[in-house]
C-alpha cells in the first residue's frame, strides 16, 4: 500500500520497502518524509505510526531506528532523527538516533537472528500491554498462556 503526498518542502512516501543486509532486516516503513534542505537535497525522515500511546520502554524507538539504519544503508547517508506518531494522544515524538539507541537496535537484530536460529518460539505471556498490540490476533496470548494442550484446545470446539 504505497502512495505519496507533497506539501511545501516535504514529500511523504507511504509503505516504503526497506532492507539492511548488514543487520539482516527487511520490512516496510509506514512513512518516509523527505525534507528539502537548503542545498536542494532531500533528507529522509522516517515516521512510524502507532495506535496506542508512548511507552517507557524503547521498543518503538528501536523499531524506528532500525528503519533509519535500513534507509542509511540503502541510500548511503546518515539519518539523525525520525518520529513516532501515537494515535491515542495524536502527538508526534521526535526520536534522535544516538549511539545508545543504535547499539540497542543492533543488539535487538542480533538477538532476533539468535532466536530464529534456535528454532524455539518463546511462549506468549498475556499482560495489559497486549491489548494495544497490533499482533494480538496472531499471538493469542490469552489462549496460549492458559497452559492447555493443543489437543484439549481443539477438542473444546467439538462440544
Amino acid at each position: 500500500m504505497g502512495g505519496r503526498e507533497f506539501r511545501k518542502q516535504v514529500r511523504s512516501e507511504y509503505g516504503v520497502p526497506i532492507r539492511s543486509l548488514r543487520l539482516g532486516l527487511i520490512g516496510k516503513a509506514d512513512v518516509v518524509e523527505f525534507h528539502r534542505e537548503n542545498t536542494g537535497n532531500w533528507r529522509p525522515f522516517p515516521v512510524e505510526y502507532k495506535r496506542g500511546k508512548p511507552k517507557k520502554e524503547d521498543w518503538d524507538r528501536v523499531q524506528l531506528c532500525a528503519q533509519a539504519m535500513c534507509l542509511e544503508e540503502m541510500l548511503h547517508i546518515k539519518i539523525v532523527q525520525g518520529a513516532l506518531f501515537y494515535g491515542k494522544n495524536r502527538r508526534r515524538e521526535v526520536v534522535l538516533f544516538d549511539e545508545r539507541l543504535r547499539q540497542g537496535t543492533e543488539n535487538a537484530a542480533i538477538r532476533l537472528h539468535e532466536l530464529v536460529a534456535s528454532g524455539i518460539t518463546s511462549p506468549a505471556e498475556y499482560s495489559k500491554r497486549c491489548e494495544s498490540c497490533s499482533l494480538i490476533h496472531v499471538c493469542m496470548p490469552k489462549t496460549v498462556s492458559e497452559k492447555r494442550s493443543v489437543l484439549s484446545y481443539l477438542e473444546s470446539f467439538g462440544e
